[in-house]
């Protein structure tokens, strides 16, 4: 057999990566190398025990299988943002005129109301780009701390009640270990949370508005919100109310910002798939962290089902379309990381407390349509 072409210099030498990977080829490319070979092995195991050492020398790695070949691709690390991410900016700007127009409907205002009338409705979009923003930044934080590779955050604009479905991050490579599984995790829902809190302090004490001459324009007359334990405590605390007596009189949009950031943090809590829930408990459960997959689900249309005979199907849609999601999303599987080391007892206290907090964000009803 020929001897393979040598890779970069700071690249493993194809004789190094073991018999579960015999390399009969190296191909150089502009970002790294590609390595081709007979494997030996389930595909994952061999990327997951190559991945250390290709990460350590500043690359991330991916094990295909390209016309009828192995072929480990190396490319090189970067968690840095080369020039400007035109696609973030562009999917931010498109998010915030859906958010300024569902705001507009909120606040009860007609597109016939006028350019500034129409801007004034801008607390609602801040308010609910904020909450989306900070907790999908707690996560990109937490990843440069790290050395995990990600993007920034992608809003999902959509011309819905909200303006937009939520906002991402995409991660790259290799999560180093359970450590950074946990804190990558953690991290957003955890700064979720305080902008969560200020943003329902802020609306709460703002005064109501006025919908008795918007008809059934405004959106505080189509749908009522069902408040979760922790946006109730922040008014409790503060004296303020969450309903008024008078039926012209609607909370101020901005807490609607509070309720998606609660709503927001208990959906991606939930232990499964690549959701947030499911890094934290990954890195402090370990593998038992996948019989989750088959009890969340029936959990999910459980509550569908008790809803159903108990408050005669109000919000009993979403449920069961989380359901489904959830079996979608375990199917996908959890993050594992290269060291399954277990965590310290400092951040199982954190997840438990994490976990506990996404709890007060639960409501059985969130949202139910009145018209």
């Amino acid at each position: 057999m020929a001897t393979p072409t040598s890779p970069p210099a700071d690249l493993p030498e194809p004789g190094s990566l073991g018999e579960t990977f015999d390399v009969y080829e190296v191909e150089v490319t502009d970002d790294g190398a590609r390595y081709y070979g007979e494997l030996e092995g389930a595909r994952e195991a061999v990327e997951q025990r190559l991945a250390t050492e290709f990460r350590d020398r500043g690359y991330r790695v991916r094990l295909a299988r390209e016309t009828g070949e192995h072929v480990l691709v190396a490319t090189e690390r970067s968690t840095t943002v080369e020039g400007i991410p035109w696609l973030n900016v562009v999917l931010f700007l498109a998010t915030v005129a859906t958010t300024m127009f569902a705001g507009t409907q909120w606040y009860g205002y007609g597109l016939d109301a006028g350019a500034l009338r129409l801007l004034s409705a801008w607390p609602f979009a801040v308010a609910v780009l904020s909450v989306l923003a900070i907790h999908e930044f707690g996560h990109y934080v937490a990843s440069r701390y790290h050395d995990v590779e990600a993007t920034l955050p992608y809003f999902i604009p959509v011309p819905t009640a909200l303006g937009t479905l939520g906002a991402i991050i995409r991660m790259k490579g290799h999560i180093p270990d359970r450590e950074a599984l946990f804190d990558i995790g953690v991290a957003g829902p955890l700064a979720g949370l305080v902008a969560t809190v200020v943003v329902t302090a802020i609306g709460v004490s703002l005064p109501p508005i006025d919908v008795s001459n918007a008809g059934g324009l405004a959106y505080a007359t189509q749908y009522e919100l069902g408040y979760p334990p922790l946006i109730q405590v922040v008014a409790a605390a503060l004296g303020e109310p969450l309903q008024y007596s008078d039926p012209g009189l609607a909370v101020n949009p901005v807490l609607v910002g509070g309720w998606v950031g609660a709503f927001v943090t208990f959906l991606n809590l939930l232990p499964v798939g690549q959701l947030d829930g499911a890094h934290v408990s990954r890195a402090v459960l370990g593998e038992r962290v996948e019989l989750l997959r088959y009890v969340l689900p029936l959990v999910l249309f459980g509550l569908a089902a008790a809803l159903v005979v108990f408050a005669d199907g109000q919000a009993v849609g979403i449920w069961i379309l989380w359901g489904l999601l959830t079996l979608v999303f375990g199917r996908a599987g959890t993050a594992t990381p290269l060291d399954d080391s277990p965590v310290d007892w400092r951040r199982k206290a954190v997840g438990a407390l994490t976990l506990v907090l996404g709890l007060l964000c639960f409501t059985p009803v969130p949202i139910v349509v009145t018209v």
